[in-house]
């Protein structure tokens, strides 16, 4: 298609946008309150899933070893777990060291514990990370059954509830995303298909004298995309304000090491740019479902 006549599909586009005023605004408008839904669901369901991922990073095997293990068993035991593919990292831990790391997690409670120290009841631990979180349970299961381990501990009842809440989450998340963005879709669509039905007749006859669909469709396509660019913008300043004032003020202000932000940037960013071609989607969809009837003549 030549420059002329993009020139011309913009300049008609435009007037066509400002022609229709109210129509035009309720667009917008309807642009404008689901993108704003869309871009809060998506920042709350991105960053829900990278605590959720955060909360499976953290979860570990604790393997206590017998009391009556020898030091070349243990170093066999050890040997046999590194030696599973989906264990990623191993540590050594001494009762001594699980009998400091209870003293200092008890607080002042934990200084009766001091008095045993000379004859430390604890065992000797591995502490085991797999490289995927959810292949925990299984690994876990598995070296309960190997020789000379006393006890393994990784939250049995709460790590698989934890991993089906995540999932959960992500779907019901994801489904919310794309029924607003079907909801837009379809808004924009019967907006524009009333400005169509207004000019139809001159569509019409545009056909009869032989004007091609790309020339009677063009500034159809215009409008459309600057509605739903219009659409865009206050989505993504609300965003990013509400945005920077919350991660201004949560950041580092919990105990709760979970409850870790994604950066401002560079996801509000990203997010800014999904939203505006967001936008533009909406509405060249909207605007190509409400013309094609209409061009076939």
């Amino acid at each position: 298609m030549k420059f002329k006549s993009w020139g011309r599909h913009i300049r008609e586009g435009t007037k066509s946008v400002i022609r229709n005023g109210w129509m035009s605004i309720a667009s917008i408008g309807a642009v404008t309150v689901t993108l704003l839904l869309v871009g809060v669901f998506v920042g709350l369901l991105l960053n829900i899933n990278e605590m959720a991922t955060q909360v499976e990073r953290d979860v570990e095997i604790k393997v206590l070893i017998e009391v009556t293990a020898e030091e070349d068993e243990i170093t066999e035991l050890q040997e046999t777990i590194e030696a599973y593919d989906a264990v990623e990292k191993l540590s050594f831990s001494s009762k001594e060291d699980e009998l400091e790391g209870l003293i200092e997690g008890m607080g002042d409670e934990g200084q009766i514990w001091e008095m045993i120290e000379q004859d430390d009841p604890l065992n000797h631990a591995f502490v085991v990370k797999t490289a995927d979180p959810k292949d925990t349970e299984r690994i876990a299961q598995t070296i309960e059954g190997l020789p000379h381990v006393y006890k393994v501990n990784y939250g049995k009842e709460v790590v698989p509830k934890l991993f089906a809440f995540n999932k959960y989450v992500r779907i019901i998340g994801t489904g919310l995303i794309v029924g607003l963005v079907l909801t837009a879709m379809f808004l924009i669509s019967n907006t524009i298909k009333l400005t169509i039905m207004a000019r139809s007749r001159e569509i019409g006859i545009m056909k009869l004298v032989g004007a091609t669909n790309g020339f009677i469709g063009g500034p159809f396509f215009i409008e459309g995309l600057l509605l739903g660019v219009l659409g865009s913008i206050l989505p993504i300043v609300l965003l990013a304000s509400s945005y920077q004032y919350i991660y201004t003020n949560l950041s580092g202000q919990t105990s709760i090491s979970f409850i870790e932000l994604l950066p401002f940037n560079p996801f509000i960013y990203q997010l800014s740019l999904g939203i505006l071609l967001l936008g533009a989607i909406i509405g060249v969809w909207g605007c190509i479902m409400s013309v094609r009837k209409f061009l076939r003549v």
